[in-house]
Order: structure tokens, then sequence, then C-alpha cells
């Protein structure tokens, strides 16, 4: 049987216009004529599975089941009367009795059609309603005995009336709201006269249940059922205002996504006649490449997989540019493309001799690993730190590193990093994710092997964003960085190609796992005569050229250059030299341009002041004629440098006193020195009783300078003996070495620095400790001439070298 019915099957007046018949509604007089027909007392029965017939109400229903077939040609060919009853339940076949609900309406057949699809329809429509008193007949179809079942009494009045006005409203809403109902229905509503054929019209039209529409059949008096039908209507058009709006809501969406989709396919033709689909054309390309790239299996894997998906996206979304950009990424890495070595060792040499002077330890370890690789053909690179103050060309280094071995170059400074995704990147989920800085540069330069520059590793920070020094771990670590996981790429990319030089000023604020990954090479500061041979070589030439200047505008002879840097920097580097003779080179360019076709202008030390002020005066020795006045050596970050130990004695009960801002391991070597003396007072021809009996001052000079470590106790010793002794010490002498309370002498470092301070100072003779021997045979013998070394191992051996037998002018008598 049809679906329920609703107002569309008004439309059934087109089948009746197509055989030249028209049903009209019903009238009044149609009605009344109705109601005077006799009821019979029985009928053959026809279920209708899914809608129900009121009475005066036309409907067309669809006939399958073999027995309602038969029923209606019998009917049809009698008087064309029949009962039709609505199911309890429609999934029931063959309905018996019990199935079908007791009140039900006498209908008329008005037409009978054959369908195209073998079915037959029939039009039937509504009489009166009636009661099914007794079942008679159950083959070929069911008859039943029936009695009329009608209404008490016809209502009227003002009620009544407004009853049906505001029932014929809603249906009028409700079709103007439903777009599948014709607005026709409006018309046919407002033309029906009778309002009990109105109320049988709306309620076999309206969209409910059968059970709903059954309910309504089923009620006696007219007015209870018009009530109930026009709450039943008021819920269906609240139902159907709701939904309106929930489907306009959508349709904005629907409506905005559809034209945007329109015009991008408008765009997407006028490219297309243009030359072509540009987004198309970008994936071709990503082919292109993809096909000429050397890359890993996996890498491979995933970006035909990846391109596939990039393909399907809409290039309006906002993943479209993630995915183009995580595309981009793994097409544009070298992944297994390297540059070849340059294996010529003396060539290699030469760069690193040529950029840079001295820094031997350096050029050799980088020479090493070149002669390695040529031998071995593959290695894993080794992962240095260069570590020393600044200014003394750590950085600069990697540039030379690079072309030595034929490499690329590429630098990342670390200082004031805080963020771990800096070094590891985003994953990719994120909206402006980008890989880290690592793979970044990496791609930047286009090779899998570069000389990779990390700037400043002691400066890393850390923050609730992560600590980048901790993901430095694996790129550092030449047994994990093989396989070097970036969040970005989600793949692991081989860095142990990749020849790492990290730079540092110092090395304790680098976290301990850190340091130990890397191969630590310290660059101490430059001498005197290494800054001279810069200056000349590099600075001077780099300098000129800068000013427009030429060699032969200006002349500057090692001489005035020695004073500039002894006069004018106090630096371990050459970077405020540099900047000292920037200004002189300034000054020249000046006088060229005042005075033209000015050349050969030589600079003098006495026109370095006029020009540059007035320098510091450089520590000199200053001789031997005060007891207890011995000169050490000391280390700085600058450099090395002189430093005096005086010790005065006033009559007392012993009591020592340290001055001149002196560290905790300092003043403990003043201790120990005067311990030591007093055990073996013998040795230097005085008795114990003799320190009981003076009050010891020791100072050092410059006490605004802060000055620590155990290299200053030999020159304390010999200080102390000399001012009990009152003998002079050796003229041009100066020591350095840390004490016991054994009276052995232990070795101290930055040797190399003290040794050239001491030669600035114009010192002859330097005590050291026998096993400082080693450092400095490691010094450039040119370095040493005029110097004359004294190695010792115990305390004794120094005050016989130091001390003369010869008393100072004036001796205060001790003992």
């Amino acid at each position: 049987m049809n679906d329920n019915f609703d107002f569309k099957n008004l439309a059934i007046s087109n089948i009746i216009d197509d055989e030249t018949e028209f049903i009209p509604l019903l009238s009044a007089d149609d009605e009344e004529q109705m109601n005077s027909e006799k009821t019979p007392d029985e009928l053959p029965i026809l279920p209708l599975r899914n809608t129900v017939l009121f009475p005066g109400v036309v409907i067309p229903i669809t006939v399958g089941r073999d027995k309602s077939i038969k029923l209606i040609k019998d009917a049809y060919q009698g008087n064309k009367t029949l009962g039709v009853v609505s199911q309890k339940n429609d999934n029931i076949e063959d309905p018996k009795e019990s199935d079908l609900n007791k009140i039900g309406t006498v209908a008329l057949i008005l037409k009978m059609l054959r369908m195209p699809d073998g079915n037959t329809t029939v039009i039937i429509q509504g009489k009166k309603r009636f009661k099914i008193k007794e079942v008679t007949q159950s083959e070929p179809y069911l008859r039943a005995t029936i009695e009329p079942y009608n209404q008490v009494e016809k209502p009227s009045g003002k009620n009544f009336n407004a009853l049906v006005g505001s029932i014929k409203d809603l249906a009028s809403q409700i079709i103007e709201q439903s777009p599948n109902i014709p607005t026709e229905a409006t018309f046919a509503i407002k033309n029906i006269e009778s309002p009990t054929f109105l109320i049988n019209f709306i309620a076999s039209n309206m969209k409910g249940s059968v059970a709903e529409k059954q309910g309504l059949l089923e009620v006696p008096e007219l007015n209870e059922r018009a009530n109930k039908l026009l709450e039943h209507l008021s819920k269906e058009l609240q139902l159907l205002e709701l939904k309106n709006d929930i489907q306009s809501k959508v349709r904005h969406d629907l409506d905005r996504q559809q034209r945007e989709y329109f015009l991008n396919q408008q765009i997407k033709q006028i490219q297309e006649e243009l030359g072509g689909d540009p987004v198309q054309q970008e994936i071709e390309e990503f082919k292109k490449k993809a096909e000429k790239k050397k890359w890993p299996k996996e890498a491979k894997k995933r970006f035909e997989k990846e391109l596939e998906k990039l393909a399907r996206l809409n290039p309006q979304a906002a993943e479209y540019s993630v995915q183009h950009n995580y595309i981009e990424t793994l097409v544009e890495l070298p992944w297994l493309d390297y540059s070849k070595d340059n294996f010529d060792l003396k060539r290699a040499q030469k760069i690193l001799d040529r950029d840079h002077f001295g820094l031997e330890k350096v050029k050799e370890r980088i020479v090493e690993h070149l002669a390695v690789l040529k031998l071995k053909g593959d290695m894993k690179s080794p992962i240095i730190c260069l570590y020393g103050p600044p200014g003394v060309g750590k950085t600069s280094l990697g540039k030379s590193v690079a072309e030595a071995l034929g490499r690329k170059y590429v630098r990342m400074s670390l200082g004031g990093l805080r963020d771990e995704a800096e070094i590891r990147g985003h994953r990719k989920t994120y909206i402006g994710a980008m890989p880290g800085r690592i793979i970044q540069n990496i791609k930047k330069v286009n090779s899998s092997n570069p000389v990779f520059v990390l700037d400043e590793i002691d400066k890393l920070g850390n923050s609730h964003q992560g600590d980048p020094s901790s993901a430095l771990l694996e790129v550092l670590d030449p047994e994990q960085n093989s396989t070097f996981y970036d969040n970005f790429l989600e793949l692991d990319y081989d860095l142990s190609k990749v020849l790492f030089i990290a730079t540092a000023n110092s090395l304790s604020s680098i976290q301990p796992a850190l340091r130990d990954r890397m191969e630590i090479i310290e660059m101490t500061g430059y001498t005197v005569e290494e800054k001279i041979e810069i200056a000349k070589k590099h600075l001077l030439p780099k300098l000129l050229k800068n000013h427009g200047l030429s060699k032969k505008h200006l002349q500057l002879s090692s001489s005035v250059i020695e004073k500039v840097i002894t006069e004018y920097t106090r630096e371990s580097g050459v970077r405020l030299l540099e900047k000292t003779l920037a200004k002189v080179v300034r000054n020249t360019a000046k006088q060229i341009a005042m005075e033209e076709n000015v050349t050969d202008i030589k600079v003098t030390a006495n026109q370095l002041h006029e020009i540059l002020g007035p320098g510091h005066s450089k520590d000199k020795y200053q001789g031997n004629d005060v007891a207890g006045v011995v000169t050490g050596l000391a280390w700085t970050s600058v450099g090395g440098d002189i430093l005096f130990i005086e010790t005065s004695l006033s009559k007392g009960k012993g009591k020592l006193t340290l001055t001149g801002n002196l560290g905790d391991v300092m003043k403990e070597s003043a201790v120990i020195a005067l311990a030591y003396l007093k055990a073996h007072s013998d040795i230097i021809g005085l008795t114990s009783e003799v320190f009981d009996k003076w009050d010891i001052h020791v100072h050092v000079p410059e006490g605004a300078t802060p000055k620590d470590g155990p290299s200053a106790g030999i020159t304390m010793l010999t200080a102390l003996a000399s001012a009990f002794t009152q003998r002079k010490v050796k003229n041009k002498l100066a020591m350095t070495g840390e004490i016991t309370l054994r009276g052995r002498v232990l070795p101290v470092g930055g040797i190399k620095e003290k040794i050239l301070a001491a030669k600035r100072a114009e010192i002859k003779e330097i005590i050291l400790s026998e096993d400082n021997k080693k450092d400095i045979l490691e010094i450039n013998k040119k370095y040493l001439e005029g110097l004359t070394f004294h190695y010792v191992k115990t305390m004794m051996e120094v005050v016989e070298i130091a001390l003369l037998k010869q008393k100072v002018k004036d001796a205060v008598k001790i003992g």
C-alpha cells in the first residue's frame, strides 16, 4: 500500500485530468447527500497498511496483495463500494480480524488504473465511518458485518467557527513552510465550505503516523476531533519552523562553500586556458625533482605517500600549506648528496696557515682528520669544541676548515637559544610548523657533509619550552646522530658525516654530558709577537682595503704595532687591536682626503699619542734593591702578566697579615710558605724563635684586581725568605710554581702566556717546576731567546737559586 499520504497527494487531480475526468472537492450538498445514504450491513473489507481514509476524502492507493487485487476487481465490477480499515501493524502480510482496527470508512471506487510497472492503483473516496461487528468471510478476501459510526450531533457556534478558522490558518502556514507541498493546496483548503470535510481533509493529509490518524478517525464528536487536530498541527508547525531554521543555516554555509567551489573551478578553468593549473604544475615539479633525487627508501616512500595526499587536498584548506611545506622540505633536503673532500694535505695546511697565525693544535687536528679520511675513505666526523677567550679566531676558523676540506660551510649561533624546538623542530600538526635549525641549515647549504659551526655553545639557555642543550646531545653524539630525528620531518636523518665545530668561551657553563661528547681543543690567547704578525698579515691589509687605502698610503713598523698592543690593548684576542688600528687608518685616510697626493705616511711611536691619546704603561721589572720584594708570573683571561709580592716586617708577636684582594688559595700559599720556613729556619741561617718576634705583612699591588691561584707559592716563599734574611733577590729573576708543606714544587698552567709576559718585562731568568719543562718545549724557540730557565723540584732549591749572599743596603737586623 502507499506510504503516509500528505498534502502533495492533491496532485492526483493531474491523473484525473489526463483521463478527462475531474473530481471536485466535496460541497455542502454533496456532504448532505453522502450523510443521507444508507450504510450497507455487510461489506468486503480492504486492509490498508500505511494510511487512514476519512469520510469525503479522495486518496489513491496502490494494491499489491493478491487478496486485495481480487477484492478491488470484484467491487469495481459490482457496486464499487467497499470497507476500508487500517492495520494495527503494517508488517503483517495477511491480516486477520484481530490485526485490524475496528473503526473504518465506507469507500467508493472512483477509478482503477493499471500503472506501467504492473501495479494497480485505485482512486477511492471515503463516505461514512463504520464499526466492524463480525468478520463473516476470510477467503478469497475479508468480508464483515458492519454498523454506522457517526457523530452525535453537528457542532456550531462562535467557538467552533474560531476553532475551524485556526485549523485553516495553521494548515496554510504548514503549506507555506513545507517545500514539498504545492501552493495550490492553500486554495483547496480555503475553498472547502464544510467544517466536517475540512477537518477530515486536513486530518487525512497531515504528517502523522497511522495510529495518530486512526485516533482522530475514532473520535466520535467533531469538536473534540478538531481540538486534537489543532494540537497536532501546532506541534507540526513548530517542528517545521525549527527544521527550516536549521536548514537555512546549513544552506547558507553550503551556499558559501558551493560558491567558493564554483569560483575555484572557474579560476582553475581560466588558469588552464592561460597555461595550466599552478597546483598541478607544482606537483609535477615535485615529481621531477624526486626523480633526480638521491635519497633513502624510507624518505622516497614517505614522499610519494604525502604527494598523493597533497593532490587530494583543496588548495584553500589550512592543511594544504602545511602539507606543501612538508613535501618541499623533503624534496629539497640533500639526503645522500655529499660534497667531495679535497685530500691535498699540503693545500689544506697552506689554507689554514694563510688565514690564521698560530693555533697549531687546531690545524694539526684538522689535517689529521683529512689524512685518515684519505686513507680509510670513510669515517665518522669528530665533534670538535674550540674553547678559549673572545677574539682569538674560533668562529672564523670554521670557514678556513671548510675551504681546506673542500666542503660547504654553515654557521648557527646558539647564544640565547631557549626553545628545544629550535633544534628538533615543531610537529607538523601545528599551523606554521617548520623543521629545526639543524635541518634548515643542512637544506640551505644543500650538502649532507658540511662544516657546521655551532657558535657560542656555552651560552645556551633553557626555559619552560625545554632544554636545547639536552636536545643537542643527540646531534653531537657520533653513535646517535646517524639517525637524528626531527619532529617536523618525522624521519631519521644522517648527520654522522657533518663536521661539527662548536665554540665556547667557558667550559663551566656547558652541560657535563654535552661536554663529554666533544673533543675539547683549548685556544689560548695570542702572544705579543703573534699579534704583531696577525696585525701585519691580516688586520692591516684588511683595514686598508675597507678604508679605500693601499699599502703605499700607510706603513706601520713592528715596534709601533707592539706599542699599540702593549699600551692600548689588554686582551687575549685581536678584536680591540683591530679597532685601535682602525682608528690609526681612519686618521691616515683623513690626512689623505684633506691633502691630495699624499702617500707613504709613516706613523711613529710618538705620533700614536696624538692619534690614540695616552696609553697605559706596561709592567717593568723594578730591581732588587729592597729585601722581601720578588717578581712572580701570573695568568689572566687576557694573557700573561707579572706581579710583585711585597713583604714587610715589624716588631710584634708573629702575626701574618695578607692584603691585595687575594683569594683563599693564594692566602693558603702564604701560610704554607711561612710554615715551611719556620720548620726549616736553620737552612736560611735563622732560629725558629725569630718568627715569633716579628709581625709579617704580605701585599700584592693593584688591590682593585682580584687575585687567586696556587702559582705564586714559590714567589711568596722567596719573598718571606728575603725579608727575614735581608738578602738580595737575583736581578731580573721571576718565578711561578705551587708549593707543598713537604717542600715540593708542583707544576702550574698558563706557562706560555707567563713566559711571554716575563720577556716583555725584560726578565732574563725564570724558575719553574721540573714538571713544567714539557710546556717550555712546546713553545716556539724564537720566543725563548734571551731567557734562562731553572727547573726545580724542592722549595730549598728555589731559595738557593733566587737569593744572593749579598744583603740589601741598610739591612734590618733580624736575628
